[in-house]
């Protein structure tokens, strides 16, 4: 048994006091939120990308927000432990490297980790070579010192709040710092076989709204690709994973030639075009979704505890934006479709596109992230926040044999519109506080609406 010291005594009350106070504020939350404001996203960059789901009218986001424990401290503001074999210009990205750490944050990295955390580190890993390579004249490092670098990424990002387990979190590991099976990776090689102001025209600014429909970036490194695949002579280009690797020395290259901000922008923008391209959550088996809700389900009641039952283990998974949410509505429905459930069950459910993500509150809500690359953002008196995007209750589309494909390029495609908000939405999400790793951070999320 722990003796109980005067220290871990005030330590106790302190935790029911705030226990106490946490609750008052939960109950004081509920009765003085403010009305979702109405905002136009008809002018909103983010408003093309998914037309019909963001038009004029539509609620504001609200925010939900990550808070430091009261009884830790936010950061651990430990001192990396450098190799000291390392030549990357760390100071290059400093900003962008304090960005990575609070979008990949401990805790939450792993519920961020497709759409925010693991786009970002890899957005800053080939800005951080690319600046790099300003002084070295290389865009690639051997696989001795990606070993060391890699390591030193992650002891500073940790020391700044990021998670110890990015490697495997975002699938990262020394051969993503190397030239791969590329046949280039110095820049004087780059610049004598690609024509490089036709690349930097293409992707000196990345147009947000269009380019994951137009692709201008996106041709020119693949073609700029292509280009260095076949530099070696006799190459074909059957082998995918040589264009790979030529891909990240032109992204590379490309981050050496803009400002890491706007290298930044580039970057995320191309990574964010593939992650709104699928769903990325895992479809548990949906046997007893089918055999309840048949062709014409008879028990509605019993449907819709199976379908009910079912999005809940979507829930647990992670974030996803709303154009995801789309995806894996559609994938969802046409499975289900395929096991010969005819009926429209979202709308017999009332299934939601937020459905589909993470939920989080009191009132269980879910969180849509926006379709374009966003960012969390800390500040030391309120927490880590990111910005949640669709805050009412947007119907499932269920898919039909004579639908279109639901891409936000397809401009034939007929989303759902968006209702007016009804009311505002709050709430409160406690971690679980048996876990010795979340009672140590004692982290709360709150979901505040912006005024």
């Amino acid at each position: 048994m722990v003796p109980l010291t005067p220290r871990l005594l005030g330590a106790l009350l302190l935790l029911l006091c705030f226990e106490e106070l946490f609750f008052k504020f939960e109950n004081t939350v509920a009765h003085s939120l403010p009305q979702v404001r109405h905002v136009d996203y008809s002018r909103e960059t983010d408003a093309p990308l998914l037309p019909e789901i963001s038009p004029s009218n539509a609620p504001q986001p609200f925010i939900p927000l990550l808070a430091p424990a009261p009884l830790a401290p936010f950061f651990n503001n430990s001192t990396p432990k450098l190799s000291g074999q390392c030549s990357l210009n760390f100071t290059a990205v400093d900003s962008l490297m304090s960005t990575t750490a609070v979008d990949c944050f401990a805790s939450f990295a792993p519920f961020l980790a497709n759409v925010i955390c693991c786009p970002q580190l890899q957005a800053m890993i080939t800005i951080l070579i690319g600046q790099s390579s300003k002084s070295t004249g290389l865009l690639a490092l051997d696989s001795t010192h990606a070993n060391f670098c890699l390591s030193d990424i992650q002891q500073l990002l940790a020391s700044q709040g990021g998670s110890s387990d990015l490697q495997s979190v975002c699938s990262i590991n020394f051969s993503n710092l190397t030239r791969g099976s590329c046949p280039v990776n110095d820049i004087n090689g780059f610049e004598s076989i690609v024509d490089s102001s036709k690349l930097l025209a293409a992707c000196g600014k990345v147009d947000s709204v269009n380019e994951c429909c137009s692709q201008i970036c996106q041709n020119a490194v693949y073609e700029s690709a292509k280009k260095l695949a076949l530099s070696d002579g006799g190459l074909t280009l059957q082998n995918s994973s040589v264009v790979d690797s030529c891909r990240d020395i032109v992204l590379r290259w490309l981050s050496s030639r803009l400002s890491a901000s706007s290298a930044k922008q580039v970057l995320r923008q191309i990574s964010n075009c593939n992650v709104n391209g699928a769903c990325p959550l895992d479809f548990p088996d949906t046997t007893k979704v089918a055999k309840a809700c048949g062709e014409s389900p008879t028990n509605h009641s019993s449907c819709c505890n199976a379908m009910n039952n079912y999005v809940s283990h979507l829930q647990k998974q992670s974030f996803i934006t709303n154009l995801q949410a789309l995806d894996c509505a559609s994938s969802l429905g046409q499975k289900l479709q395929d096991m010969n459930v005819s009926t429209n069950i979202y709308s017999l459910c009332q299934i939601t596109l937020k459905d589909f993500s993470l939920q989080v509150g009191s009132q269980e809500s879910g969180c849509l992230l926006p379709s374009l690359p966003s960012d969390a953002t800390f500040d030391r008196s309120s927490g880590i926040s990111f910005t949640c995007d669709l805050n009412d209750n947007i119907a499932a589309p269920w898919p039909s044999s004579s639908q279109a494909s639901a891409s936000s390029c397809n401009k034939s495609t007929n989303f759902p519109a968006l209702p007016a908000a009804t009311s505002a939405q709050h709430g409160v999400y406690v971690m679980d506080m048996k876990s010795p790793v979340l009672m140590s951070l004692f982290l709360s999320l709150l979901i505040l609406i912006q005024r």
